[in-house]
């Protein structure tokens, strides 16, 4: 009877012992926001029969939890790839808005005003070098924050390439990561070690990813993570799988570099990039093009119809060379000699019409029905909406998460107070056992006195 005290006594002092251990362990990850708490789980020991009788054995750990809820993590990763796709795509489109310098005196449109008006003077003085010089000024502005706009285009999509192929080295980085905790978490489990601190750093790695990608996360029956992204196998328990840049039709993608079809993006990092990329900048590049060829078009048709103020006039001419591939040229002859601006109608110096009729362009319908300055006021205010919406989606999808955020922390996170009180629990169950053992040392020298 006194040995079987001795035995629920220091098997007692184990327990708690260790129930302090883990207190401890989340007191001292309280201020770590990838870990989960984690709860010792207690029951009775399996009981003894002895002489027809049930001897208790006293009490054992048989878990050690982490407090998590699947759901919530699972909307997490879910708000995750919502909010940092349309961050993203919000501080892109923002950085595209900038290009246009709107408004303010270096944006199109005033300078589009700027030139109609050179033109508008010049009819009152066709013959004036200054007046010519302003139309040369008024156009070569134009010309160079067109140029300017289109190379910041082309200098953003090669920066959102490389951005991009950084991502995708950082998912492969993940998986092989994912991959390993997968392997080592099967092999402690196996062998009866502890595996909350990995299962807590594969989830912190799982969230990670949720942030690049968009994924969907099952676990086996072995608790290996089974990660796909965009319906691809990504990583499970045997293997962890490696992905590629692609540009197919000018949109980006990625593949299992194996082989196999791009992979459809929907959220994430990536998908911001990738949207970007394939359709807000090909989008916005087209409708500046349509204003500024409509724009070149009608100048240089009414324009070819004047007269030079040289001797001998000349007509026929083109004001502008060209708009190609995102460079509008003004024809170089002109910038080298004002003279040949021709904007007599008829061959006589003192003649305006044609620099009137220019001028004339900014009430003309060139675009779909609509000015030109009207088409471009329209873009402009095309991509301040798109920024906008991506605004206030990251936003919106960022309450969700901060209250999604709330919702783990407040089941998963470390309560100092709640430990606290566990470890005076503890501490007391602790001291019990431990003066149980004093009792029944003190009941066997009293029997040993005896005899």
């Amino acid at each position: 009877m006194i040995t079987k005290i001795f035995d629920i006594s220091s098997r007692s002092l184990s327990v708690y012992r260790r129930a302090l251990e883990v207190a401890s362990h989340n007191i001292a990850n309280a201020n770590n926001p990838a870990f989960s708490r984690q709860r010792v789980i207690f029951e009775t020991d399996i009981s003894d029969l002895n002489a027809g009788k049930v001897w208790g054995n006293g009490v054992r750990i048989s878990d050690v939890q982490r407090v998590r809820d699947s759901l919530i993590e699972a909307h997490i990763r879910e708000a995750n790839s919502k909010f940092y796709n349309n961050s993203r795509q919000s501080q892109l489109i923002n950085n595209i808005e900038s290009y246009f310098s709107e408004p303010g005196d270096l944006g199109l449109s005033n300078l589009f005003a700027g030139f109609f008006n050179s033109f508008d003077e010049l009819a009152t003085a066709p013959n004036s070098t200054p007046l010519r010089m302003n139309v040369l000024n008024a156009a070569n502005n134009l010309s160079a924050k067109v140029n300017t706009i289109n190379q910041s285009f082309a200098r953003l999509k090669q920066d959102i390439k490389d951005e991009f192929q950084n991502q995708v080295q950082a998912i492969n980085t993940l998986l092989k990561q994912i991959h390993q905790i997968n392997k080592e978490q099967f092999n402690n489990s196996y062998k009866g070690l502890a595996v909350n601190d990995l299962l807590d750093k594969r989830d912190d790695l799982i969230q990670q990813l949720s942030q690049i990608v968009n994924i969907t996360v099952t676990i086996d029956q072995n608790n290996n993570a089974n990660v796909s992204i965009g319906g691809a196998l990504a990583v499970d328990g045997l293997h962890a799988a490696e992905f590629e840049t692609v540009e197919t039709n000018g949109r980006l993608s990625i593949k299992l570099k194996n082989g196999g079809i791009p992979v459809i993006l929907n959220g994430g990092h990536l998908n911001a990039l990738s949207e970007v990329y394939s359709d807000k900048i090909p989008s916005y590049q087209k409708n500046l093009d349509q204003i500024v060829t409509a724009f070149v078009d009608a100048v240089n048709q009414i324009h070819k119809q004047g007269f030079s103020i040289t001797n001998p006039p000349q007509t026929n001419l083109n004001f502008f060379d060209s708009y190609e591939n995102g460079v509008l040229k003004v024809n170089q002859n002109i910038l080298s000699n004002p003279s040949l601006i021709s904007v007599s109608a008829d061959g006589d110096n003192g003649n305006g019409d044609i620099a009137l009729q220019i001028a004339g362009l900014r009430e003309a319908q060139l675009v779909n029905g609509s000015t030109i300055v009207d088409a471009y006021s329209a873009l402009i205010n095309g991509i301040g909406n798109d920024a906008l919406l991506q605004t206030n989606y990251a936003q919106a999808n960022n309450m969700v998460l901060s209250q999604l955020e709330d919702q783990r922390q407040s089941l998963s996170g470390v309560s100092i107070d709640e430990e606290m009180t566990n470890v005076l629990k503890f501490q007391r169950s602790y001291e019990a056992s431990a003066k149980l053992i004093t009792v029944a040392d003190e009941m066997i020298k009293t029997i040993l006195e005896m005899v």
